[in-house]
């Protein structure tokens, strides 16, 4: 990761990809927590208010929920912030220049991952070798990989490929003792895979929800996203990429609830389905931004998403190491119920603080 003091995001630069990736990351850093507790506490018998609480959390195992968008929706994001960084790159140092970026770029993002699990201060055979940051390298880099060699038919047919060859691995290769087409936890090919495969600790168990054959639809997601981000830098008109995102997106909600009957929305192994689904959102929440921001220019009451968004990756680290929490616990302490919610509270408002700091700063940390 390097620091840099750059001039803040020019024109040119989509500010709505940055508000909505800080919208997205806010969730994760602490929001989530925040608007449960708030709930709980305020409607603690309303049925409603208790059903619209669960949104804030993730599925057991198949279905679909607001909370099993955020990761998905980011790695979206970061396969249309390819598809406007790499061809500057390309233009500007070359083919091989750009591969060795992107190449590089996902080591770091492994390195870190790894550390961010605890690395190795429970011993080698506790490293957690696959997660988040580990998940948004590989399949960036590959998505990446891809644009430098095909174009966007390519890229199009690549991502069926890997959706479509995905659900036949499931549907019809074996599995030890259970037999083929299986999705339970622990009874697919993509768990029974990271069982026998993957080293380490994995997050559930023998398998892991960011594990090996799993990476193969993740890169899709990411493919999706840089084809969203071709639509949104082409010619066409602004107000037309606005309603084609959101139509697109309505129409990868259709397919991929289609198709959850055969091969079921599962975030936990990234089902061919689930990527139709969340990129689908994904893609009507982008075209919502953008027409908000861009279009309309209407930024002010979102600025708190575009400090977010300007450096999300470190916030995220600085977030899972406990920093924002330590400072939280300095200058509060825990009320009885219903004000529990306030130091979860306090922690999300320091990171929004330093987010601010480092934006008016004109710091951005990168990776």
């Amino acid at each position: 990761m390097s620091a840099s003091t750059t001039p803040p995001p020019t024109p040119a630069r989509l500010l709505s990809l940055d508000a909505l990736r800080g919208f997205d990351m806010c969730w994760i850093l602490g929001l989530s927590t925040v608007a449960t507790q708030v709930l709980n506490r305020a409607f603690p018998q309303h049925q409603a208010v208790a059903e619209l609480a669960t949104q804030f959390t993730h599925v057991k195992w198949d279905g679909f929920r607001f909370y099993d968008l955020i990761f998905p929706l980011f790695l979206f994001l970061a396969g249309v912030s390819l598809s406007i960084a790499l061809p500057r790159r390309l233009a500007r140092d070359g083919r091989g220049a750009a591969i060795r970026h992107l190449l590089a770029r996902a080591a770091i993002l492994v390195v870190l991952g790894v550390i961010f699990s605890g690395g190795v201060k429970n011993g080698w055979d506790q490293i957690r070798w696959l997660g988040v940051l580990q998940r948004i390298g590989i399949a960036s880099a590959a998505a990446g990989l891809l644009s430098l060699f095909l174009k966007t038919r390519g890229l199009t047919l690549a991502a069926a490929t890997l959706l479509i060859g995905y659900f036949l691995l499931l549907r019809f290769i074996p599995v030890p003792d259970i037999g083929a087409g299986n999705f339970a936890e622990g009874m697919n090919l993509t768990n029974h895979l990271d069982s026998i495969w993957l080293p380490g600790r994995k997050y559930d168990g023998d398998h892991d929800p960011e594990g090996i054959l799993s990476t193969l639809p993740a890169i899709a997601t990411a493919l999706l996203g840089l084809l969203t981000g071709k639509w949104l830098t082409s010619d066409t008109a602004p107000y037309r990429k606005a309603v084609g995102l959101i139509a697109a997106g309505a129409l990868l909600l259709a397919l991929g609830w289609s198709w959850h009957p055969f091969f079921p929305v599962i975030k936990k192994i990234w089902s061919s389905s689930f990527v139709l689904v969340a990129a689908g959102w994904s893609a009507i929440l982008l075209g919502t931004f953008y027409f908000i921001v861009d279009v309309l220019g209407f930024s002010r009451g979102l600025a708190p998403f575009l400090w977010v968004g300007s450096n999300p990756i470190a916030l995220y680290l600085a977030s899972g190491f406990g920093f924002f929490r330590t400072i939280s616990e300095r200058l509060v302490t825990t009320p009885p119920p219903p004000y529990d919610w306030i130091p979860s509270a306090m922690t999300f408002l320091i990171m929004l603080a330093t987010a601010r700091w480092l934006h008016q700063r004109k710091i951005f940390l990168k990776v």
